[in-house]
Order: C-alpha cells, then sequence, then structure tokens
C-alpha cells in the first residue's frame, strides 16, 4: 500500500471501514447514481439535476471512489464535468450519429470489430465500472439487461481462429476488467492458444474509476498472457492519485507494457499545460501516452467537443518542449468508419529534387539535402515484398507506393466519368493492373 494512502476513506464515507473501502466489490456495489447520491458528496447545479433527473438518460454510476475526486463546489471541476450529466447533454447538435465510427458496419460478428487489415476490437462486455458522459459506444454501453454472452465470445473467437490475417486483439467493450476474472482468464487463454494471434490487448478505464480492482491476484493473472498490453484511460492529472499510481506500479511491475488514451475535452484538459502536466504525471507512472482523441460526434457530447485547431495547439506545446515519449499521437476518428487518422503541425515546410525545408517547436527552419544518387529499394526483388503480394487484405496508399496498385478510386467513379464517351472500363482496369504489375 501506498505510504500517501490515508487510513481513513474521505468524507462522507469516513465512517466506512478501511478495508471495506479498499475492496473493488465494495465500490462497485456501492456507485453513486442518483439526485440524491451525489447530494450527499456535492453541490449540485440546476443543470446537473436536470441531466440526472432526465428520462432515458445514459447511465450513471460512479464509484465512491473517484466521486471523492469531485470538487464538491466547483461544477467546473475536470473529475466532476466527465461522470455526471447535464442540461448540455440532453441538446442535440449538428452532425451527430449513434455510431459515428460505423463499428456496427464493420462487425462481422456480434461484439466484433474488423476495421484494419491485422486487427481486430472484441468487445467482452457492455458494462463499465463508471460511465464516461462522452462515451463513443452509448448506444451499447450500460444497459444493465444486455451484455455479450458466452455464445456471442464463441462467435468473435471463432472469426479470429479462422481469419489468419489477424494478428492483434483489443479486447474492450464496456470495460474487460469488470467481467469475472475466470471468464476475462478463460477469454485470453482461448485467445493466447490460435496460433496467428502474437498480441493481446486490454483497453480499461478500471485503473482510474476502481483502482482497488487492480490486485495482486488479477495482475498475476494477467501476467501468463504475455505478449499482453494494457491501455488505460486518464484524461486529466487530479485523476492520478496514489491509489491509481499503486495499481500501475502493479501492473508495469508485472512486465504489461502501459499506455494511455485521452479524449480532448472542452472544460477538462483543452489547456496545453494541463495536457503537459498530465503526461508528464503519465510517463512517471511508467504510462506511455499513446492517442489524444479528438472527441466522437456522438449524442451527449457537443459541450465537450473543441475545435480542432485547439488540438493543434496543444501539440505545438508538446513536440520539441517535452521528451518525445510523453508526446501523444492526436488522431480524429474519422465519422464513417474511416479509423484512427493523425493530425499534426505541419514541420514540412517546402520541398524540391535535392531539399526539403523543415521547422522545428521553435520556428527554426532548415534545409535537408537530399541525397544525389539513391538506390530505391526494388520491391520486385524483395522477398518480403512478395510475400505481401501473395497476401489478401485491405489496400490504401502503400499499395499505391509499393506498386500494388496504380490508382484508388471513389465509389461510382467510372459512371461519373462515362459522360457521352463510351469506354469499357474493364479494358481500362485489365490495363492498370497490367501497369502495376
Amino acid at each position: 500500500m501506498n505510504s500517501a494512502t490515508p487510513q481513513k476513506p474521505p468524507s462522507p464515507w469516513q465512517d466506512i471501514p478501511w478495508e471495506k473501502w479498499n475492496d473493488w466489490r465494495w465500490q462497485l456495489s456501492n456507485r453513486l447514481n442518483t439526485v440524491e447520491d451525489f447530494r450527499d458528496v456535492i453541490n449540485l447545479t440546476e443543470s446537473e439535476i436536470a441531466g440526472l433527473s432526465a428520462p432515458d438518460h445514459f447511465r450513471v454510476d460512479v464509484t465512491p471512489y473517484f466521486a471523492s475526486l469531485m470538487d464538491a463546489d466547483d461544477p467546473d471541476c475536470p473529475v466532476r464535468k466527465q461522470i455526471i450529466p447535464t442540461a448540455a447533454e440532453l441538446t442535440p447538435f449538428q452532425a451527430e450519429m449513434a455510431d459515428s465510427l460505423s463499428e456496427d458496419a464493420h462487425s462481422p460478428v456480434p461484439g466484433l470489430v474488423h476495421r484494419y487489415p491485422d486487427r481486430v476490437l472484441m468487445l467482452v462486455t457492455t458494462q463499465c465500472a463508471s460511465y464516461c458522459r462522452y462515451c463513443t459506444r452509448s448506444r451499447i454501453v450500460g444497459d444493465s439487461s444486455a451484455t455479450f454472452s458466452r455464445s456471442a465470445h464463441d462467435a468473435q473467437i471463432d472469426y479470429i481462429a479462422r481469419t489468419p490475417q489477424v494478428r492483434d486483439v483489443l479486447l474492450s467493450g464496456g470495460d474487460p476488467l469488470t467481467i469475472p476474472q475466470r471468464v476475462l482468464e478463460d477469454l485470453l487463454s482461448r485467445l493466447r492458444a490460435i496460433p496467428h494471434v502474437e498480441i493481446i490487448r486490454i483497453g480499461s478505464r478500471v485503473p482510474v474509476f476502481m483502482p482497488q480492482r487492480v490486485t495482486p491476484d488479477l495482475v498475476e493473472m494477467l501476467r501468463q498472457f504475455h505478449p499482453l498490453w494494457l491501455n488505460v484511460h486518464f484524461n486529466h492529472p487530479k485523476e492520478i492519485t496514489p491509489d491509481a499510481a499503486a495499481g500501475l506500479a502493479r501492473l508495469a511491475d508485472a512486465g504489461i507494457p502501459l499506455g494511455n488514451q485521452s479524449v480532448l475535452l472542452a472544460g477538462v484538459n483543452d489547456c496545453p499545460h494541463i495536457m503537459r502536466e498530465l503526461v508528464h504525471k503519465l510517463v512517471m507512472n511508467r504510462v506511455r501516452p499513446y492517442y489524444l482523441y479528438q472527441c466522437d460526434l456522438v449524442h451527449g457530447a457537443g459541450h465537450f467537443r473543441t475545435p480542432v485547431a485547439v488540438g493543434l495547439e496543444i501539440m505545438e506545446a508538446l513536440r520539441g518542449h517535452t521528451s518525445g515519449y510523453a508526446v501523444p499521437t492526436y488522431v480524429i476518428d474519422a465519422p464513417g468508419g474511416g479509423g484512427k487518422i493523425p493530425v499534426a503541425p505541419n514541420y514540412l515546410i517546402s520541398q524540391s529534387a535535392d531539399r526539403v525545408v523543415v521547422r522545428n517547436y521553435e520556428g527554426y527552419m532548415s534545409a535537408y539535402t537530399q541525397p544525389p544518387e539513391y538506390a530505391r529499394h526494388d520491391p520486385a526483388t524483395c522477398d518480403a515484398c512478395r510475400r505481401r503480394r501473395g497476401e489478401a487484405g485491405q489496400e490504401g496508399v502503400s499499395a499505391l507506393l509499393d506498386g500494388r496498385q496504380l490508382a484508388i478510386q471513389p465509389e461510382g467513379f467510372h459512371e461519373t466519368h462515362q459522360r457521352l464517351t463510351k469506354v469499357d472500363w474493364g479494358e481500362v482496369e485489365e490495363e492498370l493492373a497490367r501497369a502495376a504489375e
């Protein structure tokens, strides 16, 4: 136990025995979710009361531990804003979608998302320790009467087993660390038995919402399944408490690489200085900042959204101003299912055949001289490239650079350009294919 951790729970739980407070099962069983519950902890605003009282609102459940991090008198508290609904959550906004990432369209079996060529997202539960108000899966997460069953898990694992290009499986949901440990162990064991699954990852906010769950017993179970990675979800430095740090230390000591995925949230972490403090605290706890997400276009999250320019400003304040391993990749998870697209300030100013002009974080510009002669890598004689040509899978811009394709055409391209001419587009495509060989 961290020496900085008090042996007495915070108010208003000070009469709860410390052993009970430190039990994750007690934390789950005593989550706050009503106006009356929160009135005992914070001074609610009219907007918060409206959000909590709204019919059919997205589920509210907050562990006492995480609720204790809220400022009782400040409605702008960054912890409070993430977990307490307000009236703003009830207001629709332009461009919002139920499934903004089109996960359902990329789901070959229930609960499995196969968007990228070599990896899949496996949704193993709809339940979380607490519920983020900007949740991108609010359409399915939080329904206490529905979750993914054993038969759904069987179908997911069967798909992975018969899809040899899948080398990386990410368990998410909901939160995988909320399901019974024996069920999680069984899933990990079955995935590890598939020869072509190289990496297993878990995405969890339990170390943030309920670090008491990161017990030595859980960690010992997880370490059986290396290489196993775990991504956590800290949004603000206030969330990195001694309890959270102790949980992260147990995971890191077990050899589990830790990454962090933050969401850029208005009024929570949309400040370069707050984000710098967060990434510094993360790396001190052996957590690598991984992604900074632009807030998704989901209902209820409109008031959290920032212009993309805010994210770029934050990246300008990180790159060069702190260690490279403390700088996350800022991404927009493209609406419609395009996946994560990196967005960064422009450091390449100009280029010619001989030189490229680049600038650093201070605005210092320099010319890098390109080699006058370069024996370019030849895909025709490269064994790795020849093997890749024989693989089926999704293509993209890299296929153009590698010579596997000559063009990428939008849907309906041929029909749009048919106009009044009569072109046999089958012959054109054959010619393009020959040129790419």
